[in-house]
């Protein structure tokens, strides 16, 4: 579990131009802001990178900056620090966690682990520093497959924690994985019933999910794919409307790159913003700014923790890299 605290109370008068104002931040202190695709637009909008998971992590390893500022959830600062164990990692909000993480208690999963001894552990970055170092890779929705296909055939791999993206992984692999069964809040409240109206009020439109929707889902998508993957696919495609089954703050890239077309939210199951991840909108530009003035909520792992997930990170890197 990870820390919980907020932005120091030291009173910090905000400015009134709080993009001018990062922007300052940046160059005194030599930083680097990393955000997610998940973030609110104006994060978004002041970020230096803005990626996926994999595109996020590859950065974080090759940064040049003193002091990274990550707008994401805790498990994406938390590797960062494991890339750059001497460097300052920011995380605007300490209590923007992580459902699917938190799924996957460590001592749970020690002993789930300790039941198939024989078994490989690669593990969706989308997990806590624990759980990174009881892995043997860490992969990401953009390479999970790529990974698996890689190893050889006859050893056998323990799947964790995301039982939707590990089925899919079967399913394209047609390797037989042990799966954790943890889940996604925001991928899991996606209505089947819900995104079959949808369609049939907008008939022109491409269902386009995430692997860590579950089957129901998936199964009415004409194109699963990664954020990244996502993104790429609207541009590249003839299609002029897209139905979009995932974390919403995708769109606003979207629109941003191909303003002519239309995307249109997947309906969660009840009648709420629940396909917006309540931990990633703790982030704000406000908090953000907050962050990087008092260089602090600050990134700390132990640091016997710390080494022996570096290693599955490293060996993800590694095989990302090769065709």
């Amino acid at each position: 579990m990870f820390a919980t605290a907020s932005v120091s109370p030291i009173q910090t008068a905000l400015p009134k131009d709080l993009f001018a104002a990062i922007e300052r931040l940046k160059k005194d202190l030599n930083a680097v802001v990393l955000a997610h695709y998940y973030q609110e637009p104006d994060i978004q909008d002041i970020a230096d990178y803005i990626g996926d998971s994999l595109g996020l992590s590859q950065q974080a390893a090759s940064t040049q900056a003193d002091v990274i500022v990550f707008a994401g959830v805790h498990f994406m600062a938390e590797t960062a620090k494991i890339l750059n164990p001497d460097k300052l990692v920011l995380l605007p909000d300490l209590d923007a966690g992580c459902s699917l993480a938190d799924s996957c208690p460590p001592a749970d999963f020690a002993a789930f682990k300790a039941r198939h001894p024989d078994h490989l552990v690669m593990s969706y970055i989308n997990c806590t520093a624990e759980i990174k170092a009881m892995s043997d890779i860490i992969c990401t929705s953009s390479n999970a497959v790529n990974l698996v296909n890689q190893l050889p055939a006859e050893q056998k791999i323990i799947f964790a924690p995301d039982r939707n993206l590990g089925r899919y992984v079967m399913e394209k692999t047609g390797r037989d994985l042990v799966l954790w069964q943890g889940s996604c809040i925001v991928h899991e409240t996606f209505s089947e019933k819900k995104l079959l109206k949808l369609k049939m009020v907008h008939p022109a439109a491409e269902i386009i999910a995430h692997p860590e929707c579950e089957q129901t889902v998936l199964r009415h998508a004409s194109f699963i794919g990664s954020t990244t993957a996502l993104l790429n696919h609207v541009r590249m495609s003839d299609r002029e409307q897209f139905i979009v089954a995932t974390e919403s703050g995708i769109i606003h890239q979207m629109e941003k790159q191909v303003p002519n077309k239309h995307f249109i939210p997947a309906p969660p199951e009840a009648n709420c913003a629940c396909n917006e991840c309540p931990y990633m909108r703790l982030n704000t530009l406000e908090k953000l700014y907050l962050a990087m003035k008092n260089k602090t909520p600050e990134i700390t792992i132990a640091k016997n923790i710390q080494a022996d997930a570096l290693a599955p990170i490293q060996r993800m890197l590694a095989m990302s890299a090769t065709k």
